[in-house]
């Protein structure tokens, strides 16, 4: 039994039983027992392969990106570019190599590193000691001072908490984790509860009786949205890479990840990665609610042959024969559309103040 399982047996034996997204957010965020705070899940030795850690080639197009869109802004003096969820740093030292190509970019940069990890946090001071830019870490977005921001959000929106829900006959029910007989963590279906109605989108009320459907709290985005697109004296973007769909829908998509296999997400709490997948529909509606531009999706493939995947490997093959074919797997693995590769799965949408109008690679 792992120290939070047992941690929420005695809580759902004496409160009652977890939403999804309480059982989901003790599961990755409880400071002592949680997943990100006891473990860095990165790489062969974790749990998952994320596409920085595939290949530089994917933080040093951000960057590019990233410059790009600083040209757009006007090249404000001062420019925060901040990431969210920064894993070990790979992503963020990727991109400032690559921008060094443009000095007065790198000039204008502070790093801004939003993370609730203090393990993952060690781990990025370490990548990005030599980095030539001034630093700083921060537990919330809203931390960051205001001023010009371009904001990055790699394998982020997927760990944020859903609330799952099913139309019965006798009305929604919220989808939660109790205790079976056998004192093992199930899933079951709460009360009916005629205020939960309001609370499904609209876009998902209509779907089949007795499907799950999934959504997040808007929260995230608005705020996101409000942070790029909320002070029209400095016209930002944020940048968000995540898998999910691109139609909202109804279906189960929470998983667990566990040693680079799925993993039964009741089985071992707070010691498996919990995600679902990111409804990019969702995201849309909510951003431009917000008084953001969006800007896409594409899927992962098609942005990053917009930016120029293909000769990028072209030049790090000629510069390293001996590397070509490992530079070609990490190029399949980022664009391959089968399911072994991320291409088609992950997808690439952008908030923006309208001021910007059309962004690089997107539009």
């Amino acid at each position: 039994m792992s120290p939070l399982a047992d941690l929420l047996r005695r809580r759902i034996a004496t409160a009652g039983p977890l939403p999804v997204a309480d059982y989901m957010s003790l599961c990755l965020g409880h400071p002592e027992h949680g997943y990100y705070a006891t473990r860095d899940p990165f790489g062969a030795a974790g749990d998952f392969t994320t596409a920085p850690e595939i290949s530089q080639m994917f933080g040093e197009l951000l960057g590019l990106w990233a410059a790009a869109v600083w040209q757009q802004m006007g090249e404000p003096s001062s420019l925060r570019l901040i990431e969210l969820g920064p894993g070990r740093g790979t992503l963020m030292a990727d991109a400032l190599r690559a921008a060094r190509v443009l000095p007065a970019f790198r000039t204008a940069l502070s790093v801004h590193l939003v993370e609730t990890s203090p393990l993952l946090a060690g781990r990025q001071r370490d990548t990005l000691a030599g980095a030539g830019v001034p630093l700083a870490w921060h537990d919330d977005l809203g931390a960051v001072l205001p001023g010009p921001a371009i904001v990055l959000a790699n394998e982020f929106v997927d760990a944020l908490p859903i609330r799952q829900a099913v139309r019965t006959a006798t009305g929604w029910r919220e989808r939660v984790v109790t205790l079976a007989p056998n004192g093992r963590l199930a899933f079951d279906l709460a009360a009916p509860d005629p205020a939960l109605a309001a609370a499904v989108p609209a876009a998902l009320r209509t779907s089949p009786p007795d499907m799950i459907v999934e959504w997040r709290d808007e929260a995230f985005v608005r705020r996101l949205a409000a942070r790029v697109a909320g002070d029209r004296e400095s016209p930002g973007a944020a940048l968000i890479i995540d898998y999910g769909h691109t139609i909202s829908g109804a279906g189960d998509t929470l998983q667990a990840v566990r040693g680079h296999a799925f993993a039964d997400p009741l089985a071992a709490p707070g010691e498996a990665d919990l995600t679902a997948h990111v409804d990019f529909a969702a995201l849309a509606r909510a951003a431009a609610a917000a008084g953001a531009r969006v800007h896409g999706p594409l899927t992962q493939a098609e942005f990053l042959r917009r930016l120029g995947i293909d000769a990028r490997a072209a030049q790090l093959k000629a510069s390293a024969p001996a590397k070509a074919a490992a530079i070609d797997a990490a190029l399949a693995r980022l664009l391959d559309p089968g399911r072994t590769g991320m291409g088609a799965l992950f997808k690439v949408l952008a908030v923006a103040d309208p001021a910007l109008g059309p962004l690089p690679a997107l539009d």
